[in-house]
């Protein structure tokens, strides 16, 4: 019987810290690979940084038209701008005209 006795007090000992380790494994594990983790923090930041990334381009993509329809708008008429644009909607150049092309990396304005 005091065999059986040790085993009960046995069990009686470690169950209370058995399960803090196993409730603090749970915690320590989401901490690390849950939703709000550390791992997901680092992809948090990484999709952050390509946001801003895009949103830079995207600005300066906004900035390059507003001036381009600045020198459209009816109280400031660009001459030279509003044929540059007639003339590539139109798809037309004149004869004594050379045109260049240019790739889209490399854009004038």
């Amino acid at each position: 019987m005091s065999s059986l006795r040790f085993i009960k007090r046995f069990f009686q000992a470690i169950a209370l810290p058995s399960l803090f380790l196993a409730v603090s494994g749970y915690f320590v594990w989401h901490a690390m690979h849950g939703e709000r983790g550390l791992i997901a923090r680092e992809q948090r930041f990484a999709d952050i940084a390509a946001a801003r990334a895009e949103l830079g381009r995207a600005e300066a993509e906004r900035e390059a038209m507003e001036r381009r329809v600045s020198g459209l708008r009816g109280e400031r008429l660009d001459r030279d701008q509003l044929d540059e644009r007639a003339r590539a909607l139109l798809n037309m150049v004149g004869r004594d005209e050379v045109v260049v092309p240019y790739p889209p990396e490399r854009r004038l304005y």
